[in-house]
């Protein structure tokens, strides 16, 4: 099959993450991605070779220097070459490189133009960090136990969210067939993911609360939850999964949802004891095939072990592969670009 994405080049000027994950979507849908690096390379090459491997497979690199005439003609021309140009870089930067629609609709009235920054192509350059953005928008203050500080989930969740966003922008506008400017912003696409906690406080007033063991604000149990050996999560959004999880442990009553919701404590403490009297793998192979949502809490390399079809190798990396099954259509994952490989003639 035809890759889904095929004959659409797409331009990243993109550092570190959220740029280059959402034009390895694309890449992975067989688009080409052209990746416009500066002379001494994106700076996530010096982060490691696996780190930028992860990022980058399969697109092709051009170095360019962009703070000059000859850059900026290259430019130029790789623009109206193309579908699609996406950067992420601070919003005095992009426009005085010229990474704008206005500025490079000249070379091509049809390019889609993306920017991903912190907090909106015009608001300033306020440093706009993953871990920042957590913090500003409230998803730290979510995170963590009630009784300790606010924390962090230990990936880049706003990055990798703002990534995927963008290829749908991009997707999107190529799709409409017409050119145009694509904004993104870290500090927008985690707002819009907390979507039902601020429905909850605009429309109610109901701010939200950072609950032991990550508890869910509206069903209940829906939480991690201690066991004779390890933690499980359990997430029973309704009353048939809570008809069979109860048959499996023995408890007794809170038969709506309505019930436990109103009666939060009193669940929690019956099911937490009721889990103690076993391990989480245990609950796990016991609940799973009853239909309840339920999983051992694990560690990555255990994850990996429990699904060896997510691993790819591009080049002489081993990689998680694309999340995206298409029928008939499989990837082909090439290793990530030397710096400059493709700089002999970036525009053919």
């Amino acid at each position: 099959m035809t890759a889904p994405l095929a004959g659409i080049r797409v331009l990243e000027v993109g550092t570190m993450l959220a740029g280059p994950y959402a034009t390895l979507m694309l890449a992975d849908l067989g688009a080409e991605v052209i990746k416009i690096e500066p002379p001494a390379g994106d700076i996530s090459r010096q982060v490691g070779d696996s780190y930028f491997a992860s990022l980058n497979r399969s697109k092709r690199s051009v170095r360019l220097d962009l703070n000059d005439r000859a850059g900026q003609e290259a430019l130029g021309a790789l623009a109206a070459a193309s579908d699609a140009l996406l950067v992420n870089l601070k919003p005095s930067a992009i426009h005085r490189l010229g990474l704008t629609y206005d500025a490079l609709r000249r070379w091509n009235e049809r390019l889609v133009c993306v920017a991903i920054t912190g907090f909106g192509l015009d608001a300033g350059d306020h440093p706009a960090f993953d871990y920042v953005i957590q913090a500003a928008t409230g998803v730290a203050a979510l995170t963590g136990d009630p009784a300790g500080p606010p924390t962090l989930p230990g990936y880049s969740a706003a990055d990798n969210s703002t990534g995927l966003t963008a290829a749908l922008g991009l997707l999107a506008q190529i799709v409409s067939g017409r050119g145009g400017q694509v904004e993104v912003s870290l500090r927008d696409v985690m707002l819009s993911q907390l979507n039902y906690h601020a429905s909850a406080y605009l429309n109610a007033g109901a701010e939200p609360q950072r609950r032991p063991f990550g508890a869910h604000s509206y069903y209940v149990p829906a939480q991690l939850f201690p066991t004779a050996d390890g933690y499980l999560a359990l997430f029973i959004t309704h009353d048939g999964f809570w008809k069979s999880f109860a048959g499996e442990t023995g408890i007794e009553g809170f038969t709506t949802m309505t019930e436990r919701s109103a009666r939060r404590a009193d669940v929690l403490d019956v099911v937490t004891t009721a889990l103690a009297g076993d391990t989480a793998h245990s609950w796990e192979k016991r609940l799973r095939p009853l239909g309840v949502p339920a999983a051992a809490v694990r560690t990555l390399p255990d994850a990996l072990k429990l699904a060896p079809d997510a691993v790819v190798t591009a080049g002489d990396y081993r990689l998680i592969g694309s999340p995206i099954r298409i029928g008939g259509y499989r990837p082909g994952y090439g290793p990530p670009p030397r710096l400059g490989e493709y700089s002999d003639s970036p525009a053919e």
